[in-house]
C-alpha cells in the first residue's frame, strides 16, 4: 500500500514511498536498518533516505555497496538514482560519482571492495551514511565509517547511519547481533517483505527465489533472521549450557585443527581452531572453550603457545597431523621451537570428517556433553548445527580430534579446578588477548 503522506522530497522521485519506507526516512535515530526478504524495496528506501534534506547548503551523503560492480548493476543504487534524477536540477559528475544539488548539497556513491578501503573517507565529513547489502561489510568498516558523521554548523539536520540488507551473507551474524536481538537505544530495525513493494512482479519473483536452496529461500523469501542450516548429525538442543564445571577433572585436551591463511577480499579461508574439552569425574565430556583464528603462520603460532600457557601444562595439547612429510615437520616445528616447554601430541585423523564426527554426535545425543558458557558459543553452535552442510567444519573437527584424544588417554592424576594460589598472566605475555581471569584456565605450575 502506498501512502498518501507529503513528503520532503518527491520532487526527486518518481513514486510515493510505501508505508515503511516512509517510517524509515524519517527516522532520526542514529542507526536503523531496512529489509529482510529480498524485493521488499531496499535501494529505493536507502535513495529516499538520502535526498530527504538535499535542499539544505552543505549537507552530504555517502551511498556504499560491496564493489563498484555491484554499484552500477542495472536496478542497483547508482543506476536507480540516475532514472530518478536526470533531467532534475541536480548535476551529475561522473569522475567523483557524486550528484551536486542546486543548494549545494551532494550525494556521494562509494565502494570498499577491500579491508582498508574504509580510510579513504579519513577525512570526509558527512551527515547521512547508508550500507546497501550490509552483510556483505565487515563489522570493522561499518564501524570506522561511523566516526565519519558530522553535524553541520547549527543545523537540526540529524547524523543517521542507515543500512539496507537481507539476512544471508558473510556478516549476518554481526548484523543480525546489532540490529535483530538488540536493544540498544538508538538502533531500529524496520523488516520488510515483498508485500511492502508494490511495484514488484510477486509471482515471477517468488518464482525464481523457489528454485534457491531451502536456507536461502527462507532468508530470503521470509525475511528470516534466524534461519540456520540444519546438517545431519547435530541437532542444537542436545549441547546444554553450563555455568559451573565439576569440581573434578579426570583429564584435559586442548585439540588443534591449523590452518595460516590469512582472511582476503572475496575469499572465505578455514580458521585455525582449537577446542578444550575436559573429561570429567561425573562421565560427561565439558566443551569449555574454543579459540579460532584466520591469521598467518606467525599469528597462528603466537595463539597456540599463549593458549597453552593459558591452560596449564595439565591439559594435553594435541595437533592433527597431516599426512607425509610436512605433517610430521609441522608437528616437529611446534614440539621443538613453539610449544618446547609443554607436552605436545600429533594425532594423525583417520576416515572423513563425519565419520570422525560420528561418535562426538553419539555422546551428545545421549545428553554427556556440556557446553561452558563463553563468548565463542554463537559460533561453534550455528557451525556445528549446520555440520557437514555449512561452508565451514574446523571447529567440529577439532572437537572430534579432542575427544578421541581423551577416549583413549588417561590422566595420572585428577584435575581440580580452582584459581587459589594460581598465578595472573603478564599482560606482556597475552599479545592476543586471552582472558586470564577465566576460571578454565589454571596455572601450570600449581
Amino acid at each position: 500500500m502506498e501512502s498518501s503522506l507529503e513528503i520532503p522530497w518527491t520532487s526527486y522521485i518518481p513514486h510515493q514511498p510505501t508505508t515503511k519506507q516512509l517510517a524509515f526516512g524519517l527516522l532520526d535515530t542514529p542507526e536503523a536498518l531496512y529489509g529482510g526478504a529480498a524485493g521488499g524495496g531496499k535501494s529505493d528506501a536507502l535513495l529516499m533516505a538520502a535526498l530527504q534534506h538535499v535542499n539544505t547548503p552543505g549537507y552530504a551523503a555517502l551511498l556504499l555497496r560491496r564493489s563498484y560492480t555491484d554499484l552500477a548493476l542495472p536496478g542497483a543504487l547508482m543506476e536507480r538514482a540516475k532514472e530518478w534524477l536526470m533531467g532534475s536540477d541536480a548535476k551529475w559528475r561522473d569522475t567523483e560519482k557524486t550528484w551536486r544539488f542546486p543548494s549545494g548539497a551532494t550525494m556521494t556513491f562509494g565502494y570498499l571492495e577491500r579491508l582498508g578501503d574504509e580510510y579513504r573517507y579519513q577525512s570526509s565529513e558527512f551527515q547521512f551514511i547508508a550500507f546497501d547489502e550490509l552483510t556483505q561489510f565487515a563489522e570493522s568498516q561499518y564501524r570506522y565509517l561511523f566516526s565519519r558523521l558530522r553535524r553541520l554548523g547549527s543545523t537540526t539536520i540529524p547524523l543517521r547511519m542507515r543500512a539496507a540488507s537481507n539476512p544471508g551473507g558473510p556478516g549476518h551474524e554481526w548484523v543480525r547481533q546489532r540490529f535483530i536481538d538488540s536493544d540498544v537505544e538508538g538502533r531500529v530495525f524496520i523488516p520488510a517483505t515483498l508485500d511492502d513493494n508494490p511495484y514488484l512482479d510477486r509471482e515471477s519473483y517468488i518464482s525464481s527465489l523457489m528454485e534457491l536452496d531451502p536456507l536461502t529461500r527462507q532468508r530470503l523469501l521470509k525475511g528470516d533472521w534466524s534461519a540456520r542450516q540444519e546438517g545431519t548429525l547435530f541437532k542444537r538442543e542436545w549441547f546444554p549450557v553450563v555455568d559451573e564445571l565439576p569440581v573434578q577433572i579426570n583429564r584435559s585436551v586442548r585439540f588443534w585443527d591449523l590452518a595460516a591463511t590469512p582472511m582476503r577480499p572475496g575469499t572465505d579461508p578455514d580458521y585455525t581452531a582449537g577446542v578444550r574439552v575436559d573429561y570429567g569425574a561425573d562421565g560427561l565430556y565439558y566443551v569449555v572453550d574454543v579459540q579460532r583464528l584466520r591469521g598467518t603462520p606467525g599469528q597462528v603460532e603466537a595463539l597456540v603457545r599463549q593458549t597453552a600457557m593459558m591452560d596449564g601444562s595439565r591439559t594435553q595439547v594435541v595437533i592433527e597431523q597431516e599426512p607425509g612429510a610436512s605433517g610430521v615437520n609441522t608437528i616437529h616445528h611446534y614440539v621443538t621451537r613453539v610449544l618446547a616447554d609443554y607436552t605436545v601430541r600429533g594425532q594423525r585423523s583417520t576416515g572423513s570428517k563425519v565419520e570422525r564426527a560420528g561418535p562426538v554426535s553419539s555422546q551428545a545425543e545421549v545428553g554427556n556433553v556440556r557446553l561452558y558458557r563463553g563468548p565463542w558459543l554463537g559460533p561453534f553452535l550455528d557451525e556445528i548445527e549446520a555440520f557437514p552442510l555449512g561452508g565451514h567444519d574446523d571447529q567440529v573437527d577439532a572437537l572430534s580430534g579432542a575427544m578421541m584424544r581423551l577416549r583413549t588417554t588417561r590422566s595420572p592424576e585428577p584435575l581440580v579446578h580452582q584459581l587459589v594460589g594460581a598465578r595472573r598472566i603478564d599482560p606482556a605475555r597475552n599479545p592476543l588477548g586471552l582472558d586470564p581471569d577465566n576460571p578454565i584456565y589454571w596455572d601450570a605450575d600449581r
